[in-house]
């Protein structure tokens, strides 16, 4: 067949009497269309597995199977619930049109069959379903082309978070990589979370896609503390720790002038409460506001157990790393004070 040439709709004729298979086939035919007559519903169902017909003709009163119930089982179908139907019958009665209309037929024919009337219905019905099938190629291509457009955005939003963390690292010797293990630790905790009903419903996958972004940008604030401070080889005075515990509040201020502009971004707005929050306590000791228990965003809940994690597998300048097995002893000491116990 050429390529510029369209096939003709063919249309499914469900009738268990063949005189009237006969005449409908001839009328579909004469319309210009491809009839498909068969005589029981199993026929049917085989010839719709075999090809989808652009239009169904279908009889209601029939053995076994009768129309209505034939024509809820091809509505409850993904494939087959957009054909259009027809039905046809002998009985013109309103208790059967309105039964059909009910059911998701389109329209209904009353025997004899009058050839003129059958090509008009024909031809409107499937101008009709044309369309609607052109209406939803072009939502499904409209459809992918904003989720593209999404997935760039999101895309775009990431890597400057990523340069970001990448700045952020530069300013420490070796910890080239760091952060980036701090997000793909937050994202594997996150997704072991999920299997608790405790939290199942708040972590989805795009809060784990978000978390392992915005746990990067946790102590974006220190940009912000000096480098005699924040750099500082020895214990940290008084003085010294209150300014450095500033560095939530910075990076969360500096982080909420890009929310505000992003639409109210939930990656962003993440990120917000990481900074802000992550170093808050279970049980309301920490800073900068004191938060207790379920105040503390969750975000910021999972991103301060790998941040002290990480902290305590780290050689500090007053101390050496400690080991896997002590870590956990000493984080799983701080659960219920430090720490969400759930967790």
């Amino acid at each position: 067949m050429p390529a510029n040439k369209q096939q003709k709709p063919n249309i499914l004729i469900v009738d268990d009497v063949s005189a009237n298979l006969v005449i409908l086939s001839e009328m579909v035919k004469s319309a210009g269309y491809i009839p498909r007559p068969v005589i029981s519903v199993k026929q049917a169902l085989a010839a719709i597995n075999q090809k989808i017909p652009q239009l169904i003709l279908l009889d209601i009163t029939m053995p076994e199977i009768d129309g209505f119930e034939f024509c809820s089982m091809l509505k409850a179908g993904a494939k087959t619930r957009d054909i259009p139907i027809i039905f046809i019958s002998g009985l013109d009665s309103v208790e059967d049109k309105v039964k059909g209309f009910k059911l998701g037929a389109v329209d209904y024919i009353a025997k004899p069959f009058e050839k003129e009337e059958v090509t008009l219905r024909l031809n409107t019905h499937l101008k009709i379903y044309k369309m609607q099938q052109e209406l939803e190629t072009y939502n499904r291509k409209l459809h992918k082309m904003v989720n593209s457009q999404i997935q760039k955005v999101a895309d775009e939003q990431k890597n400057i978070f990523y340069a970001l963390a990448s700045m952020l690292e530069s300013r420490y010797d070796d910890y080239e990589g760091h952060l980036k293990m701090i997000g793909g630790n937050c994202r594997l905790f996150a997704m072991s979370l999920q299997f608790s009903p405790k939290f199942d419903k708040e972590i989805t996958s795009n809060f784990i896609d978000s978390i392992e972004v915005a746990s990067q940008l946790r102590d974006i604030g220190t940009f912000k503390i000096r480098d005699n401070i924040l750099l500082k080889e020895g214990p940290l005075s008084p003085e010294e720790w209150e300014i450095m515990k500033l560095h939530t509040e910075k990076g969360a201020n500096c982080l909420e002038k890009i929310y505000k502009y992003s639409g109210n971004n939930e990656l962003i707005g993440m990120a917000v409460d990481i900074a802000r929050y992550h170093h808050e306590n279970w049980d309301g000791s920490g800073y900068p506001y004191g938060l207790k228990g379920a105040e503390i965003p969750l975000s910021a809940r999972i991103t301060a157990i790998i941040d002290v994690y990480d902290a305590l597998n780290h050689d500090r300048c007053y101390r050496k790393a400690y080991s896997n097995k002590e870590s956990l002893q000493i984080m799983q000491s701080e659960s219920g004070r430090r720490f969400d116990p759930d967790m």
